[in-house]
C-alpha cells in the first residue's frame, strides 16, 4: 500500500515511525515532513494548504491511502477533496471536523444528545459575555471558538482574569478563532486524554494518556501545546473507559450521523474525571501531540490496517493490542516558548534510539548540513518502562544526552502517576 502522510510535527514523526513498520506498506511519502520523518518516509515538497496540489500528487503517484495528521487541513476540507476524487482518507470531513473547529458546535452536540459536559453559553460580543461571567463567578473557563493552536483557552480562577480573557479574544489575539467565545463552567477533577477510532458507525477504543499543558514545573505558567505526556492514564480505569465509551463517545457518533455529518477518523476526547464520572472538556479530531508519541510506543498492533479500517467503514473487523509497559515523553522546547524564541539554533547531538527510547522530531530542519530548531516545541524524548517512573527515568537520561544549548524542558513530567506508584 502506497501511503501519503500529511504533516510535519512530532505527532507525524510518531505516526510515520509506526506506519513504516507495517508489512502492508510498500511506500511511505510525507508532506512536508521534517528531518526525523525523513528517516522513515520520502519527503514531498508540496504546500499542504493547496488541496489541488495534494490531489495532483496523489493522482500522479497512484497513492492508495492518505493519513492527515494536523487539524487545520481537516477543518479546511482536505479529506473531502481527496475523497471526492476516489481516495481513501483517514480523517473527518470538514463538516465533522467542526467538533474541533468550533467549540460551540461541540457544546451544542453535547446539549442535544445529553453528553456530560460543563454548562455553557456562546457569545459574539464582549458585553453579554462579561455579564454572564459576572453572574456565574469564578473559577470559569473562556474559550476562543475556533482553532487557536491549543492556546485559545483560559481557565480563569479570578473574575478579572476571565474578563481580560474575553477582551483578548474579541481584540483579535486569536484572529478569526476568537470572533465567537464560549464561556463554560469550570470542571473540578483530574484530566485525561482518551482516543478512539471511528468509521462513521463503529468505534474502537485505543488508549488513554495524560499531558502537561503548563510550561513550568508543578503545572505553573502559561498553557502550551503540551510539554510532555505519558500513557496509560491511571485515572482511566476499565470502568471509566467503559463509561466514556457509553456516555460520551457512542452518543457523539450517533449524534454526528443523525446530524448528517458521520465522523470517521480519530476522536481525541479531552476529559475531566469528576466525582460524577467522565465529562467532556473538548474534542479534537486528530491524534494528540505529544500524546501520539507515547501511544505509538505502546501500540503492539500494526497501525496501518487500523487507520485504513476507520477510513473504509470496516472498523468492526479489527482490534488493537497494547503493550503493558508505560510510555512517557518529554518535550524539549526553544527557550522563550510559548512566547518569542530564537529560530535556527543548532542541535549538535542526539542520542541513538534503542528498544526503549526514541526521539521524535517536531520543529526541526536541516540548514547547511546542520540540524537546527525551527519551532517552539522541537524534540520529543520518549521512553518505555515497566512503570511510569521507570519510563520517566529512561526518558530524562536520554534527554541529558541531547546537545542543544537553546533547549529547555520540564523536569517533572508524569509526576501525578509517579506519586501514585509510591508505596
Amino acid at each position: 500500500m502506497k501511503v501519503l502522510l500529511i504533516g510535519s510535527g512530532g505527532r507525524e514523526h510518531a505516526l510515520a515511525w509506526k506506519l513504516a513498520q507495517s508489512p502492508r506498506l510498500t511506500k511511505l511519502y510525507a508532506a512536508p515532513g521534517n528531518p526525523g520523518i525523513a528517516e522513515e518516509a520520502t519527503l514531498v515538497a508540496i504546500d499542504t494548504d493547496d488541496q489541488q496540489a495534494v490531489l495532483a500528487f496523489c493522482q500522479a503517484e497512484a497513492i492508495d491511502f492518505i493519513v492527515v495528521g494536523p487539524e487545520a487541513p481537516l477543518v479546511a476540507g482536505l479529506a473531502d477533496t481527496l475523497r471526492a476524487a476516489g481516495f481513501a482518507v483517514f480523517g473527518p470531513s470538514a463538516a465533522a471536523a467542526q467538533l474541533e473547529g468550533s467549540k460551540g458546535f461541540t457544546k451544542d452536540i453535547c446539549a442535544k444528545y445529553s453528553i456530560p459536559t460543563g454548562a455553557y453559553q456562546r457569545f459574539t460580543e464582549a458585553a453579554p459575555a462579561k455579564a454572564y461571567i459576572r453572574a456565574q463567578g469564578a473559577p470559569i473557563v473562556i474559550k476562543a471558538d475556533g482553532l487557536a493552536a491549543g492556546k485559545g483557552v483560559t481557565v480563569a480562577m479570578a473574575l478579572d482574569e476571565a474578563l481580560a480573557a474575553v477582551d483578548s479574544c474579541f481584540d483579535g489575539a486569536f484572529g478569526a478563532a476568537g470572533a465567537e467565545v464560549v464561556v463554560e463552567a469550570y470542571l473540578d477533577g483530574e484530566e485525561a486524554s482518551f482516543f478512539c477510532l471511528c468509521d462513521g458507525t463503529h468505534a474502537l477504543a485505543l488508549a488513554s494518556a495524560q499531558d502537561h499543558k503548563r510550561v513550568g514545573d508543578g503545572d505553573t505558567g502559561p498553557n502550551t501545546g503540551g510539554m510532555g505526556a505519558y500513557s496509560p492514564a491511571p485515572v482511566m480505569t476499565e470502568e471509566m473507559v467503559a463509561r466514556t465509551m457509553k456516555e460520551i463517545i457512542e452518543p457523539t457518533i450517533r449524534g454526528m450521523a443523525d446530524s448528517g455529518h458521520p465522523f470517521s477518523g480519530v476522536l481525541f476526547a479531552g476529559l475531566m474525571i469528576t466525582r460524577k464520572g467522565p465529562e467532556l472538556i473538548e474534542y479534537n479530531v486528530r491524534f494528540g501531540d505529544p500524546e501520539t508519541q507515547v501511544l505509538m510506543m505502546r501500540l503492539k498492533s500494526d497501525l496501518l490496517p487500523l487507520l485504513h479500517a476507520a477510513a473504509t467503514g470496516t472498523l468492526d473487523q479489527v482490534d488493537a493490542e497494547w503493550r503493558n509497559e508505560a510510555a512517557l515523553t518529554v518535550v524539549m522546547a526553544s527557550r522563550g516558548y510559548p512566547g518569542r524564541y530564537d529560530k535556527n539554533t543548532p542541535i549538535t547531538a542526539l542520542p541513538d534510539a534503542d528498544a526503549k527510547t526514541k526521539i521524535f522530531h517536531a520543529g526541526t530542519a536541516i540548514r547547511d548540513g546542520q540540524l537546527v530548531a525551527t519551532g517552539g516545541r522541537v524534540l520529543n524524548v520518549t521512553a518505555m518502562g515497566d512503570t511510569v517512573g521507570a519510563a520517566k527515568a529512561t526518558a530524562y537520561a536520554a534527554l541529558d544526552r541531547v546537545e542543544w544549548d537553546n533547549g529547555f524542558s520540564r523536569s517533572d513530567i508524569g509526576w501525578q502517576a509517579v506519586a501514585r506508584e509510591q508505596p
